[in-house]
């Protein structure tokens, strides 16, 4: 008679011990790596949207022969011009009548509007930015996208005269960015 062996279809404990602690360990040494790429993530998205607005705002000015604005907006419906930063949102909308420093009125139509960014601060040297369509009028400014990792992961985007802006890890002067 022969003895029937019997195969194992399993793995031992130690074998799912190993495979667990060399799992765990490749984690801990990835972890960080993937934070930092959320984060970059978030404020790539962040940076453009406003990248988006601003050729929004700039195109759509042209398009309908009127001042359109983009200013900065918690609710999505009317201008937070008195808020420090742009954190909170921003939206572009055709300001019809033109005002000096850009506020929403009735019958004024909302282009976009833009949910912000929560986890970073957005500083620029200006309040609104308005681009009308046939008299040039000064646009430019820069915009600064910090975190709390600092001016190193720092990014901005410098507006030109005429509207376009661009995106940088330096000033308009060519230094390092520098977060508050």
């Amino acid at each position: 008679m022969r003895a029937s062996r019997r195969r194992s279809t399993g793995v031992t404990l130690l074998e799912m011990l190993t495979t667990v602690a060399i799992v765990a360990i490749v984690g801990g040494i990835a972890a960080p790596s993937f934070a930092g790429i959320l984060r970059d993530s978030a404020r790539t998205t962040a940076v453009n949207s406003f990248v988006h607005a601003l050729y929004l705002a700039r195109s759509e000015a042209i398009k309908r022969g009127k001042t359109v604005s983009l200013c900065k907006s918690s609710d999505g419906q009317t201008c937070s011009n008195r808020a420090q930063t742009w954190s909170s949102g921003w939206m572009v909308f055709v300001n019809s009548d033109s005002d000096d420093l850009p506020q929403r009125d009735a019958g004024e139509d909302i282009l976009v509007a833009y949910p912000g960014w929560p986890n970073g601060e957005i500083t620029s040297n200006r309040q609104a930015y308005s681009f009308r369509a046939y008299r040039q009028g000064v646009v430019n400014g820069t915009l600064l996208f910090c975190d709390d990792r600092g001016s190193a992961q720092a990014r901005a985007i410098i507006i030109s005269q005429t509207g376009r802006p661009r995106v940088s890890q330096r000033d308009s002067s060519n230094k390092p960015l520098r977060c508050g």
